[in-house]
This record gives C-alpha cells, structure tokens and sequence, in this order.
C-alpha cells in the first residue's frame, strides 16, 4: 500500500478489458492434468467438528468483560509461533497490569450454529506480572519482547486444524487475544486457507502508548502524535503482542470467510504465511490454496511455493485486493527462533539484501517489472477508494456469474472498499493462460490520482489451473460479516469452489 493513505484508513480500523489472452507463442508439450480427488463438501472432519455446540462467550461485552488498551496495558499476550500442529506446544507470553489473577481460554473460529466458535480449553488461574515494554532497536527500529513463557499449552491430538484464538482475561475484567492457527500437514483437504500473519504484523503498531509503538508505516513523534516514514520500524517482531484488543487489522476478512466457508460444509484446513515461507505446505495435497484476506506482504519463498503450487496444478483464490505488493525477508530472533521478524525497508536502503533482493515493491525488483505481482495475479494493487464503490460486472455469461440473476453493468453496491486492484496493459500479466476480466468498476481514488477501473480477474491455463483474484477487501466480508451479507457474491464464491473442487486427472 501506498504510505501516506493507508496511514489514514488501514492504521485505523487502470485499464479495464473484458478477456485478455496471455497465451505464449512457442508450441510446448501440455502436461497432463493433476489427480485431485472428488469434492468431500458435506463430508469431512469440519462438518463433524461445527456440529458441536458453540459458544459466543469469548467477546468483548459479555459478562461486563471490558477491552484492554495499550496506553493501561491491563492484559496482553502473544504466542511462541504463528501456528502449531497436534502434539506440538505453544508458550504464551502475558503481561498484566497490575499484577493479579488472570486466564487463558483457547477457542477455535468457525460457524457452530452461528456462534462463530467453540471454547476448546481454558488454563486455571494463573498469577500475572507487568511486564516491561522494551525499546526500538537501534537501527531496525524493532520491538520485540523478551518475555518468560506465562503458560504452555500442548495441542490435544483430537484437535483439528483451524483459526484459534488465545483468549487472555484478567479478574479484574480486562480482555484481549492473540490468533493462531493449528495446522494439520497430515491430512489431505480439498482447500487450504493461508492466514496473513506477515500483513498482520506489518500493520501492528503494539504498543499504542504515545510514545513507543511502531510498525512498517509509522512510529510516535516526539511530541506523541502518530508520524510517518520517519518514525516506522524497518523490521517488526512476532515477539509482541498485537495492539489494543489484540485482533489484527482486517482481521474480518479471514474470519468471516472462515465462517462462511465452515458453514458451507467445505474441507479445509488452515495454515499461515510463515508456513508457507518455510516450505511446510504440500500443494498435491489441496486442490485449492485460498488466501482470503489482506495478504500485502510476501516473502520470495512464499511466492516461489505459490508458483510451485500453481505449476503442480494447484488453483490458487484471492479473495482480497493488494496482495503480493511489498517483497519482504523473514529473520530469526535475537534468540535464535526462525522467522520470527519480518524486515521491509521499502524506499530506505536495506542493508542485508538476501537471495529475495531489496525489500522494495515487487513490481520494482527488475527494471522490466518482470515481477510485478500481476504476473502471478492477473491483476494488481491500483489505488485507495475515497468512499465505497459499486463492483460493475461484466462477462455476465461467465460460469462464476451462474444463478446470480446478475447482467453485464449490474452493480454491487459497496462491494469494491477501502482498496482494489485492477489490470495494468504496461504490467506482465500471467503466460500460457487465458484471462476473464469479470468486473469493470469505475471507483475515485483517494490519494487524488482520479478515476480508476477495479478488476475481478479469473485465469486459467493450459492445464486448466485457475488463478482467481476478487480484486476488493471487501469480497469475503459479504459472505458472512451480519449487516454486509451479498447473496450473489455468496453464489458466485459457491460457483468458484465448486469449479475448482471438481476431480480432476
């Protein structure tokens, strides 16, 4: 994103075509498709899993639980890795202020008859300490904590993968939460869902205390008011808790297509996007990787193990706008634990270059553009909405489209929000696939840039391996978020999956 917008609205909450053909001239021998197993939509340990009975007890509000803030710093935690498998331990790392009794309670998000999660344990009364607030780094400008392990927690076996958050409450009232995921690498699912973990920790500016906290777009100034490039880290910890309530930005996005895809029946698992930097992911074992939220931040070994997946005929869903936009390299902690900061210097000089190059934009690695993110897309990040626009659709003929009761230039009120991609004719756009552009959406962009077009964008390739990007942060909000449910964005979504889940080879 760029700086000085997104500071404005996501630190605080182009060319249009209708079919685009990117097909390579040489004459190539097709691969044969993939084997991917039928559908278990109905019929899978999800299924099992949200027939148990829910709980909505884990909110701010009920029982006159109260939100922590940063500037008190009554309760924080955060958890030793981003995600866990059965049998593996997690530490989490709490501080209360002041000193006193406190909880953990672990609950993994999904439908459960509405009430959007289930309690799956809870720690006894734990004695809580402050804990101190260390200082920005020289240099890096990172924050990252030192703290003891408060409480350590061993995945039960019976435990299925899924979107878990820690739950830390004080007696005296006091809430907040840390996310994380339980991974599953042993079973086969019909679609993985990555979480954003590395976008998440870009945007936290923990603590938000006037004077301290600071993420990759802004840090205090001296006389606490909330800066810019001048004051932003370069490298931002996993070590730390998230700010305020502890939920990460547009953290909604990945919840509620959670939700809604739980709902639905469908088998997935989950994992994050450390996991798929380190390799952990097996794409043979998915017939679809969905990324269903704000996923900016990437990683080389993150995008080269997409394009794996894609090349082993794994379809690939993006369900929300920005994504693949700043090139990003994971470090271990002073303590020696892998990828455990996340560095980004953007337009300053990045001192340690690794084999990923600068940490610049990935459109701006080469002079080319050769790896400007709509290569892998179709589309890409073109601009910041002034105020939410309608999604206009286009190629009202298309499978996707199927029993929407939408035509061509049929609008979506609202539907494109906060930030939008769209196809650029001076980007590379993906080889050896054919491309629908499905929308056509005229928007205002906020940083005085004027008109812009939003694309939703569905490739295809010779093997017939999609490539689906939404285009809009707000596309999996209105599968599930109460008061911005779309039903036609809901049958559209059901259109993709059940397109990308056919069997296949």
């Amino acid at each position: 994103m760029p700086q000085v917008s997104r500071r404005a609205a996501l630190g605080l909450f182009g060319l249009g075509a209708a079919a685009v053909a990117g097909c390579s001239t040489q004459e190539e021998t097709v691969e044969p498709a993939p084997v991917r197993r039928a559908a278990r939509t109905g019929d899978n340990p999800v299924v099992r899993e949200n027939g148990l009975a829910g709980s909505d007890d884990w909110k701010v509000g009920r029982d006159g639980i109260r939100s922590t803030d940063d500037m008190a710093g009554h309760i924080h935690g955060y958890t030793s890795a981003t995600s866990a498998s059965p049998g593996e331990s997690l530490d989490f790392h709490i501080s209360v202020r002041p000193a006193g009794k406190y909880n953990v309670s672990i609950y993994r998000l999904g439908h459960y008859g509405g009430a959007g999660a289930r309690r799956m344990t809870i720690s006894p009364q734990l004695d809580g300490t402050p804990r101190p607030t260390p200082k920005p780094a020289p240099g890096s400008r990172v924050i990252a904590c030192k703290w003891p392990a408060s409480w350590t927690f061993e995945i039960p076996e019976q435990w299925i993968s899924g979107l878990y958050l820690a739950v830390f409450t004080s007696a005296d009232g006091r809430r907040s939460y840390s996310p994380f995921v339980v991974r599953d690498l042993k079973r086969s699912s019909d679609i993985l869902m990555v979480a954003p973990f590395t976008t998440y920790q870009a945007y936290n500016m923990w603590p938000r205390d006037g004077h301290t906290g600071k993420n990759l777009y802004r840090g205090y100034t001296s006389n606490g008011k909330t800066g810019g490039n001048p004051e932003r880290s370069f490298e931002v910890s996993f070590d730390r808790p998230y700010s305020n309530l502890g939920l990460p930005t547009v953290f909604e996005m990945d919840s509620s297509f959670t939700q809604w895809a739980e709902q639905e029946g469908y088998d997935i698992t989950y994992a994050t996007s450390v996991d798929l930097h380190e390799g952990r992911i097996d794409p043979s074992r998915h017939s679809v990787i969905v990324f269903p939220g704000h996923d900016e931040y990437w990683s080389k070994e993150m995008r080269d193990h997409t394009e794996e997946a894609l090349r082993a005929g794994t379809h690939l869903a993006f369900l929300g706008a920005n994504n693949i936009y700043f090139n990003v390299r994971l470090e271990p902690s002073t303590q020696g634990r892998a990828s455990r900061v996340v560095a980004c210097y953007k337009e300053d000089p990045d001192p340690n270059p690794g084999p990923g190059g600068p940490t610049i934009r990935w459109r701006h690695l080469d002079k080319d553009h050769s790896r400007a993110e709509q290569g892998l897309l179709g589309v890409q990040y073109n601009g910041m909405l002034k105020e939410p626009a309608p999604l206009v659709v286009r190629e009202s003929g298309h499978w996707l489209w199927e029993g929407t009761g939408l035509r061509d230039g049929d609008k979506i009120p609202g539907l494109v929000a906060i930030e939008a991609d769209g196809f650029d004719r001076k980007m590379p756009k993906p080889t050896d696939a054919d491309q629908t552009l499905l929308s056509h959406s005229p928007y205002e962009d906020s940083m005085g840039r004027g008109k812009r077009i939003q694309n939703t964008s569905l490739c295809v390739n010779r093997r017939g391996t999609v490539v689906f990007s939404a285009g809009t942060f707000q596309w999996p909000i209105a599968l599930a978020k109460p008061g911005q449910i779309d039903q036609r964005i809901q049958t559209a979504t059901t259109n993709l999956f059940t397109h990308l889940l056919k069997p296949r080879g």
